[in-house]
């Protein structure tokens, strides 16, 4: 049986008819919570719980990915930042020859001079192994090397680059290096790396790499570890407004070849060393669902198509056997497509009026299902006059429709925290209109994805967008997923954006990761919570949600109370006879302003205990807090 979000009016009535009250002089307030087991929602589907990335800031390059090095193509002149020349050697980027993108490092030396370049401020752990390597183009009886210098400069490690490991056609060879910084008398400690050279004659350097040894495939660890924990089952790549101005070949075959670009949207260089294989092996390592996302803003269909055969061809197909050429010879079997991004915004590169675009999409849906009928495409969507359209125009040709929302901060605590919820509410509403309305989703179910949600505020932290997150907002996550439960019929997906650093749910520095609060809450929920929802009544401005694990056996109810006061809740349980005692896991703080900081100790955490008797008989909420309560169903 389906049930849906109460409004504010239901919520103020519920209030009255569900007051909180003192039982004793001193005792902590009692809110009495309804719950009608025989009332249940659609199963939440875990999808809800998925997450986003895209190429900008430091979410991949920075975050997830563990290169140390910046701009290691060249694409800027190494005299530019974040490289500085050694030395006086003559030297010019010099476009004939090159290595990959527009030009390439060259020098022309006529004495035995050192020259070079080199890059500082990069973060060194202590005891920690690092590999890298580098691509040159020697002169007969020149010499090349590599050297690391740590904190004051008085400690130093050297690496000669003597003995090619590969030489290419254009004669550049690859020589690999590996050191220990054993060095250090601090757990961490900043330093410079350099590639440098001595000897006459033409010196041509390529792309260079240098990573912790640790690394997963090229990913961080560290981050690696916290995207194991937070277990998102589904994750949307590569774009967000990258998307629209991305050439998905760009990111293919030889790492080091692949071209570096102006990112078509954000700041900064795309450097193209996580591509559609990387995201892949991505997706394998954390086993969850790839949603992958084309380029309908400055791209045609017959540019997509190639992508989904690449991706989901057959080996012998013409961009399969590019693909197992690559090294992945077996399709992928990407399931779920993104048919753009926000093409309603006129900051979308390709943004064009609705009826055009419609148009468009449709053309990309008839030939991607041509390719394979059984895919779920996800159309751009945006409450209001966009959907309007494209819900009628292109309802033969949606499966899910997309919608986004950000929300910025409030001063006051409980209207900063409720307004996640009525977005997601209001966006909910509005598609039930549409199928009420609208002839042409009569005997339709085009669902929600909500690919991209979030609050989106304050300083950038931790790189471009990268703003830090709050206990406060931690709180509002978590009434959203609430929201996303009393909605269950009409949620398919939601895509938290977005992942690492980028308004992300974990923040990243040189060398740690930590979860945000709002991490938490997803990781949390994503692992504890159940899958059918129940119907609860509870008084604002608390949030309460309860659901039982598939099987029936396990009760769970999660408390959201964004008020300074320790409260004693008790469910009044309709319909299941619970087990006393259970497991109960906390997050909380005394300051809705406290956070975590990636090169800070953890200040807040899932906190994990038992709580003993009935939750009839009531158990206490702790202020500013997020509270989930697990019981056995007898």
């Amino acid at each position: 049986m389906k049930f849906y979000a109460a409004t504010l009016a239901v919520a103020a009535a519920l209030a009255a008819c569900l007051p909180y009250a003192k039982a004793d002089e001193g005792a902590q307030e009692v809110v009495q919570v309804k719950i009608d087991a025989k009332t249940q929602g659609e199963p939440i589907s875990p999808f809800i719980y998925g997450q986003f990335i895209e190429h900008l800031g430091r979410c991949i390059y920075g975050g997830i990915w563990s290169e140390m090095l910046q701009d290691r193509k060249f694409y800027d002149a190494p005299a530019m930042y974040p490289w500085e020349l050694i030395g006086e050697t003559k030297f010019n980027n010099e476009k004939e020859g090159r290595f990959v993108g527009a030009a390439s490092p060259r020098w022309i030396s006529d004495s035995d001079a050192i020259f070079g370049v080199e890059q500082s401020g990069l973060e060194f752990v202590k005891d920690k192994e690092y590999v890298g390597y580098a691509w040159i183009k020697l002169s007969e009886g020149q010499t090349s090397w590599v050297r690391v210098v740590f904190g004051s400069g008085d400690r130093v490690v050297e690496c000669p680059l003597d003995k090619p490991v590969e030489t290419a056609e254009d004669g550049y060879a690859k020589y690999e290096f590996e050191f220990k910084a054993d060095k250090l008398t601090l757990p961490k400690e900043f330093g410079s790396f350099s590639v440098r050279f001595q000897g006459r004659g033409e010196t041509r350097l390529g792309a260079v790499s240098l990573m912790p040894g640790d690394n997963i495939s090229g990913m961080r660890a560290d981050t690696m570890a916290l995207l194991k924990e937070l277990n998102a089952p589904i994750y949307r790549w590569p774009g967000g407004n990258f998307v629209s101005g991305y050439n998905w070949k760009d990111g293919v075959g030889d790492r080091d070849r692949r071209p570096p670009r102006k990112n078509p949207a954000w700041q900064g260089i795309e450097h193209n060393d996580f591509g559609i294989d990387e995201f892949m092996v991505y997706c394998k390592y954390l086993g969850t669902e790839p949603d992958i996302a084309v380029n309908t803003g400055a791209g045609q269909v017959d540019s997509a198509l190639e992508e989904l055969e690449y991706v989901n061809g057959a080996p012998d197909s013409p961009q399969g056997k590019i693909r197992a050429a690559n090294g992945h010879p077996e399709p992928y079997g990407v399931k779920y497509w993104c048919i753009g991004n926000e093409m309603f915004g006129n900051w979308q590169i390709g943004h064009m009026p609705t009826e055009k675009y419609a148009l468009k999409h449709n053309e990309f849906v008839d030939a991607f299902r041509k390719f394979d009928p059984n895919l779920t495409l996800i159309a751009v969507g945006a409450v209001g006059a966009w959907d309007e359209i494209i819900m009628r125009q292109c309802a033969d040709h949606i499966d899910w429709i997309s919608e986004h929302f950000y929300v910025q901060e409030r001063r006051d605590l409980v209207a900063h925290v409720e307004q996640v919820p009525n977005s997601i509410r209001r966006i909910a509403d509005a598609h039930r209109r549409y199928r009420k309305e609208f002839p042409e989703l009569q005997g339709k179910e085009i669902k929600i994805a909500m690919d991209e949600w979030n609050y989106w505020y304050g300083p950038h932290v931790f790189g471009e967008l990268g703003t830090r997150y709050y206990l406060k907002d931690g709180l509002g996550i978590a009434e959203g997923l609430h929201e996303y439960f009393r909605n269950s019929d009409i949620f398919a997906m939601a895509n938290y954006a977005q992942t690492v650093n980028v308004i992300g749910c974990i923040k990243t520095s040189q060398t740690s990761a930590q979860f945000e609060t709002t991490g938490l809450v997803l990781k949390l929920y994503r692992n504890e919570f159940g899958t059918i929802p129940l119907k609860s009544e509870a008084p604002r401005p608390y949030d309460v949600a309860a659901a039982t694990s598939e099987d029936g056996k396990t009760f769970t109810v999660a408390v959201v109370n964004p008020t300074s006061k320790e409260l004693n809740f008790k469910f009044n349980v309709d319909g299941l006879n619970l087990a006393d005692g259970g497991d109960r896991f906390d997050v909380s703080d005394e300051d809705p302003q406290s956070y975590n900081d990636p090169d800070s100790p953890q200040r807040i955490d899932v906190v994990q205990t038992r709580f003993d008797g009935s939750l009839a008989d009531g158990v206490v909420v702790k202020p500013l807090s997020v509270a989930l309560f697990k019981a056995t169903v007898k």
